[in-house]
């Protein structure tokens, strides 16, 4: 399995308020268009916004589907240390978008934040 990557899609709702989007999702899909040769390595998927959200749920459980997210491919060695990788019952994954953004940065060598 490849890593694959869940970013929450624009023009969503909260109750009266909205449309919405995610300043989170909007970073790492900045780093999409920056280098778009990610889209080769990671498979990204846009999700709805309301919970429970399914997709995320089924890999790594009810209390970590927040997004974005990136669920670690099968046998993935994280090359930067600073980045710090959560587990849900052996599946690995990442949730805090600095460190989406490092990791997608250091294993696939593009350009990193200044």
């Amino acid at each position: 399995m490849k890593d694959k990557l869940f970013i929450l899609r624009p023009g969503f709702f909260s109750g009266e308020e909205g449309p919405l989007y995610c300043g989170d999702s909007v970073a790492v899909e900045g780093l999409l268009s920056f280098f778009p040769q990610l889209r080769n390595n990671v498979d990204v998927e846009y999700i709805d916004a309301p919970r429970p959200r399914n997709a995320i749920v089924e890999l790594i459980g009810e209390t970590n589907q927040s997004a974005p997210v990136i669920v670690l491919g099968d046998g993935q060695r994280v090359k930067d240390a600073s980045v710090d990788v959560q587990d849900h019952n052996g599946t690995r994954f990442i949730n805090a978008p600095d460190d989406i953004r490092r990791y997608l940065s250091s294993q696939y060598r593009v350009a990193h934040a200044s």
